[in-house]
């Protein structure tokens, strides 16, 4: 008997296996560069000793991380919020689903060739993004300087055409999220991204005007871990989740980014 069990450990050996490997898991996650690939590289410490390794694919839009789940080329993907990503499943027809939340990236409204709000002109012009749910929540926040008013009921889906009330009659530019930081030394103002504003060299401690850590928008705008539906209970997509909601990864936030990306509550 033991010499057919040793036989049995020679050949399994031989085929370059072993009785004690631990079978590896891959998980393919698409993710805007920063801060979400970033964070994905230190939840992978974590992950490693368990098995699951990731494969980080970096995607520098807001579309084709949620087509390429969609169709099965991702096994998760890291970039959105789930306003964002409901507006995206009514407008493709997809069925992507949030595991959970991981952060907070608060917006802010950085200067242009504006350097102080109280020296705002009539007539600036003021670049936000063209994705409608981000530009909404850039809306938002320049109703909530007093800037603009935006007609009743036009919450997370507004648009500048919903602007009812202009009285300093700012320009609103809808600029590709991304290409925000980059138009600045164009527009008085920008109403920018937390992710391109950190690509963009910009810190929210410097921004005119920031939404805070405790604002509804914290909770409504948490960025997110997003799957096909089905695929809730992977169990190595909640292990991935865990990590990214991890302690270690709480305090890597916090010491890494400046308030710039703040851990979901």
């Amino acid at each position: 008997m033991k010499k057919i069990l040793f036989a049995l450990c020679a050949c399994l050996v031989a085929a370059g296996l072993s009785l004690s490997a631990k079978a590896e898991t891959v998980l393919r996650v698409g993710a805007s560069p920063t801060p979400h690939a970033e964070l994905l590289q230190e939840a992978q410490k974590l992950l490693k000793p368990q098995g699951i390794t990731l494969e980080i694919v970096d995607y520098s839009d807001y579309v084709l991380p949620n087509v390429a789940l969609d169709n099965k080329e991702l096994d998760a993907n890291f970039f959105q919020h789930k306003p964002y990503l409901d507006d995206f499943n009514k407008e493709k027809g997809t069925k992507l689903t949030s595991l959970g939340t991981v952060h907070y990236e608060p917006f802010g409204i950085y200067a242009g060739k504006c350097k102080d709000l109280s020296k705002l002109k009539d007539g600036a012009v003021i670049g936000v993004p063209n994705d409608t749910t981000n530009e909404a929540r850039a809306l938002l926040l320049l109703q909530d300087m007093g800037l603009i008013t935006l007609k009743e009921g036009a919450g997370l889906t507004a648009t500048r055409l919903d602007i009812v009330k202009n009285p300093r009659k700012v320009k609103i530019e809808e600029i590709e999220a991304a290409q925000l930081g980059r138009s600045l030394p164009d527009l008085d103002l920008a109403v920018i991204n937390g992710n391109y504003a950190i690509l963009a060299g910009l810190k929210v401690k410097d921004a005119l005007r920031a939404e805070a850590a405790d604002s509804l928008a914290a909770a409504t705008y948490a960025n997110i871990v997003a799957v096909r539906q089905g695929d809730e209970n992977r169990p190595e997509l909640q292990a991935l989740l865990k990590a990214l909601r991890s302690p270690e990864l709480r305090d890597f936030m916090l010491k890494t980014y400046d308030g710039a990306v703040v851990p979901a509550k």
